[in-house]
């Protein structure tokens, strides 16, 4: 009989039909009893010695029930131990259906035990085929929740997202749409490349929804707006207590990604120190959260984006080597939009048919003077800037046609700004427009122009909308 937890299971919940339970208790033979019982009717046990071993064991596998006695070493009688296993097995899954055993059963501690999360109570010698049926709706009742659960996931995800708009039209996009059809329905990690805002994101979602993991989650990250203080917390989790804030466990980003794809935007300011950790999970699918030594398999399809030149990262130290080998296994890089101009009138249409019905106004399209403006301006800040150029032009449009001067475009370029009536924000978002341009949108450029870390600029595009 296994006096320790078990070992950690490869089978993904997609995977795993068979009824699994967990059974908790001091006593051997309780233990063999319960074996005996249960594996000849098909279901799945584990069995454990101690309230600490079971605790592991759930931080390892999935289980549908679980089976614990209220009573081991410490005590005979009063089921102590076991209320307080069920106050950290309801800390730990409130979902859990957990059914108490104990020889010394009285109303007053199943009631108890009822307060504390256990579904239901038996008490020892129990009666086979009662006990059998217990198992058997409490774990049918846990998998119907974790299906419906699930179906109400992907019915959000579609309702939310639904497929990607990919507009791309421009010979120089077809290599991009060549890979995407080729490499989308595999499990092989991608690194996407690209300047800032020619649409890595979009192309993430592109492959997500052409793999066999559509159905899970995709999970997002922007590793460039993660402070390296809280990057470990965030990506693989922590446990109550691990440092000063940790009220209370938390998943990691991997972890919400299992079974599905995990997007690491920016992933070139994942501090060095981190990307170890980073690659030993792409390895080997382990994991520990932050404060525990507790290990968790993941199974997680990587994409990964970036604008920076990850190669010349590497040669002066600041990516390692063996990471980028693991998270470029197909590179899809995304061209800038000044180089893909055909796609400008299209893009437009497109952003102007979204921001007329988000804001009510009847513009039907664009003057021929707007439209030439568009196509000749050299966009540094590529589709996100001209989506934001569009929408801002939308709200300011009178006539039923944008005009030049609603797009502000050559405006913004040619004028000399007053700085009188500006507040502190709206200099410091001026100022990194102007970077910017100048550096073509390259990040580590204007972030070194602007006596700036490639993090810190991140933040303050995000917060300025730039």
């Amino acid at each position: 009989m296994p006096a320790e937890a078990p070992s950690i299971s490869n089978e993904t919940p997609r995977e795993r039909q068979v009824t699994s339970v967990l059974a908790a208790d001091d006593q051997a033979h309780i233990l063999e009893a319960v074996e005996l019982l249960l594996k000849p009717q098909g279901i799945d046990v584990d069995c454990v010695r101690s309230p600490q071993l079971l605790m592991e064991a759930l931080g390892q596998r999935d289980y549908d029930v679980l089976l614990i006695d209220l009573n081991y070493t410490r005590d005979t009688t009063s089921g102590q131990e076991g209320l307080e296993l069920l106050d950290r097995i309801h800390e730990f899954d409130p979902r859990l259906p957990v059914i108490v055993m104990t020889a010394w059963g009285n109303i007053d501690l199943a009631v108890e035990s009822m307060k504390r999360g256990a579904r239901d109570f038996v008490q020892k010698p129990w009666e086979n085929e009662r006990l059998i049926a217990q198992i058997r709706l409490h774990a049918e009742l846990r998998q119907a929740l974790r299906r419906a659960r699930q179906l109400e996931l992907e019915n959000r995800l579609l309702r939310a997202e639904g497929l990607p708009e990919f507009i791309a039209s421009a010979p120089s996009m077809q290599p991009v749409l060549d890979l995407i059809a080729q490499v989308g329905p595999s499990d092989a990690n991608v690194l996407i490349t690209g300047e800032h805002g020619t649409g890595k994101e979009i192309v993430a979602r592109l492959l997500h929804a052409a793999s066999p993991r559509s159905r899970m989650a995709l999970v997002a990250v922007n590793a460039g707006g993660l402070p390296e203080g809280t990057f470990e917390s965030e990506i693989f989790g922590h446990v109550k207590g691990a440092f000063t804030d940790a009220r209370a466990d938390r998943i990691g980003r991997f972890e919400l990604a299992n079974g599905g794809t995990l997007f690491l935007d920016e992933i070139a300011n994942v501090p060095l120190r981190q990307q170890a950790k980073l690659l030993r999970v792409l390895e080997t699918g382990e994991l520990e959260r932050v404060g525990s030594s507790q290990t968790r398999r993941v199974d997680v399809r990587l994409l990964c984006a970036t604008n920076a030149q990850l190669r010349e990262e590497v040669e002066t130290g600041n990516f390692r080597e063996d990471l980028l080998f693991r998270i470029n296994t197909v590179e899809i890089h995304l061209p800038a939009l000044r180089d893909r101009r055909e796609d400008i009138p299209l893009l437009a249409q497109h952003f102007l048919n979204r921001n007329r019905s988000r804001y009510r106004k009847q513009v039907a399209g664009f003057a021929p003077a707007a439209m030439q403006q568009l196509m000749q301006y050299s966009w540094p800040g590529n589709v996100r800037e001209l989506e934001h150029a569009v929408e801002r032009a939308v709200l300011l449009c009178r006539g039923d046609e944008i005009q030049p001067a609603d797009l502000a475009i050559a405006g913004a370029r040619q004028a000399a700004p007053s700085f009188e009536n500006m507040s502190i924000d709206e200099v410091e978002a001026l100022l990194i427009r102007k970077v910017l341009r100048r550096c073509d949108g390259n990040i580590s450029q204007a972030a070194e122009a602007l006596g700036l870390s490639r993090a810190a600029l991140y933040r303050r595009i995000e917060k300025y909308g730039l």
